[in-house]
């Protein structure tokens, strides 16, 4: 297992380098510069300082530089945010996402664990088509329309929650983990059903069913193993996009997370913390799938990896 993690890891680097030059190029293709403003700025300070960030330099020189950088550890300087770098922006904004993200993922899985298991038990009942139209209902609404929705009844109606920024109290961190989730629980439900539908008509729990073992232990030790599965390899990616941030709702509620500095920087053409919150991103995709591929060797013992 540690020669397919290591093969792994060194085949995620040609995809990374692939990644930060189409980041690269389509950020400067973008219109506009990371120093336009309003307010003109005169000619000599704006050819001062395309000239320290090399942005007059040609644009395959430009990504040597970011190349060069990047393999020293150094996202480089904002140009938005002047007395921080890229890394250090990361470096504060990620422990906020990752609260939120984890907190969010967290109850996806127990909710729509739970929800799936029940249609599948119930299946074809009533239950079932009510918990699956809830499910289709969450997929189809996304979360910068359920984020208003929310902030609207519970903050501004009903006035139970607040509705923005991120305390020690964790009030704050409700109704956004409530909004994260609730996508991801509709989507973990349909795939918990499919997968223990499946299970639930096996050979292998009518024997254990046969030999007496009770529904409770049949249903916890082989039928949620077995259907486990799919749900871990769409955990990957949407751990990953989750603990990074969700760019609508870090906005809407005001949360210093890496999504909102990512939306400030687009904004703004801050090209370095585009390309860092790039990045970074990219690397937790690879560095989830593959810890996806290695669970399922825990979850299925006849998998092996050659």
């Amino acid at each position: 297992m540690l020669r397919y993690a290591t093969r792994r890891l060194l085949s995620a680097i040609p995809t990374l380098l692939i990644l930060s030059a189409v980041a690269f190029f389509l950020m400067r293709l973008a219109p506009g510069g990371p120093f336009d403003s309003e307010r003109q700025v005169p000619p000599e300070i704006a050819a001062n300082l395309n000239r320290v960030y090399h942005l007059n330099d040609p644009l395959p020189l430009q990504y040597w530089h970011y190349l060069v950088g990047l393999l020293h550890g150094n996202f480089g300087p904002s140009f938005e945010y002047k007395d921080f770098t890229v890394t250090e922006l990361i470096r504060d904004g990620f422990p906020v996402s990752l609260q939120l993200g984890g907190a969010a993922i967290l109850l996806a899985l127990i909710v729509g664990g739970t929800i799936g298991t029940l249609a599948a038990l119930k299946r074809n009942a009533a239950l079932d088509h009510l918990l699956m139209a809830g499910a289709m209902t969450g997929i189809a609404v996304p979360n910068f329309v359920m984020a208003p929705l929310l902030t609207l009844v519970f903050g501004l109606w009903l006035r139970w929650l607040p509705v923005g920024g991120w305390g020690d109290s964790g009030a704050e961190a409700v109704l956004p983990i409530v909004a994260l989730a609730l996508p991801q629980i509709a989507y973990i439900a349909r795939l918990m059903r499919a997968g223990m539908v499946e299970v639930l008509r096996s050979d292998y729990l009518r024997t254990a069913r046969a030999k007496g073992l009770p529904e409770r232990t049949v249903l916890l030790r082989h039928a949620l193993r077995a259907a486990l599965p799919p749900i871990v390899s769409y955990l990957g990616p949407a751990t990953a996009g989750i603990v990074t941030g969700s760019v609508v709702v870090e906005q809407i509620f005001q949360i210093p997370g890496i999504g909102r500095y990512f939306v400030q920087g687009a904004l703004n053409r801050d090209y370095t913390l585009v390309m860092g919150v790039v990045m970074f991103y990219g690397t937790l995709i690879i560095l989830f799938n593959l810890a996806v591929d290695l669970v399922y060797g825990l979850l299925d013992p006849k998998l092996r990896y050659e």
